[in-house]
């Protein structure tokens, strides 16, 4: 039974993708000046977020990034879980964003 639970633990285990950071990366960026968008839900946001971030849901990326962030800055996406991040910065990449990086595992592992 032990090693099932290994072998599934193994396969569900999320690994860091290209353009993953870490919260400490994430640290070291913001000294930079990054830009920094919570992409979970506007209620979410407000129940609490990483200082300094915006607010874009992932929903409304395509529709309120344009006026707000231009293509050539840096840009760190994050959510709860990595997962809703993961597809903004796909969005962002589709729109022309060349620097943007993905909390990885979002907020739930810090």
């Amino acid at each position: 039974m032990r090693k099932i639970i290994q072998k599934i633990k193994k396969h569900l285990t999320r690994k860091l993708a290209e353009n993953d950071i870490t919260m400490q990366e994430l640290e070291e960026l913001r000294k930079n000046g990054i830009t920094i968008i919570d992409v979970r839900s506007t209620q979410e946001f407000q129940e609490g977020h990483i200082d300094g971030a915006i607010s874009i849901p992932e929903y409304e990326i395509k529709k309120d990034i344009i006026d707000r962030i231009s293509p050539e800055e840096e840009i760190i996406v994050y959510c709860s879980s990595g997962q809703r991040s993961k597809k903004a910065k796909q969005k962002l990449e589709k729109l022309g964003y060349k620097k943007v990086y993905n909390l990885y595992n979002g907020l739930e592992n810090y």
